[in-house]
């Protein structure tokens, strides 16, 4: 099944506030992709159908073992392609925006070829 690029922020951003909060609310989705709850409630409805996500009793969501790939694979990009974009000299805040916009569309040649940049040109 192909996800989509909403489906990816949705996988990323609860894997960011995991790592952060130690949990993901519908509420902290919606505020850190800037989306209204309902919005959420579909995507997570859709996430949950398709085997992502779990939607637990306590109202917190967590990833399965595949949404967990897909959103550890997104975040990973991510956190690279901003590092990358802050060692040309972008500044912070810019450099996690492009990398928000390029993650979903780079190929796996160029990503590679940028991580090899930040080891070293190895």
């Amino acid at each position: 099944m192909k996800i989509y690029e909403s489906a990816e922020d949705y996988l990323e951003q609860i894997l960011m506030l995991q790592e952060r909060k130690g949990y993901a609310r519908s509420v902290d989705i919606a505020a850190g992709l800037g989306v209204t709850k309902p919005s959420v409630s579909v995507a997570m409805k859709k996430l949950r159908e398709n085997g992502y996500i779990n939607m637990e009793a306590d109202n917190t969501i967590s990833l399965t073992d595949k949404g967990y790939d897909i959103a550890r694979r997104i975040y990973s990009r991510h956190k690279t392609l901003t590092r990358f974009f802050r060692e040309l000299g972008v500044d912070e805040e810019t450099a996690r925006a492009d990398a928000c916009k390029v993650e979903h569309d780079l190929s796996e040649e160029t990503y590679q070829a940028i991580c090899r940049q930040l080891e070293g040109g190895k």
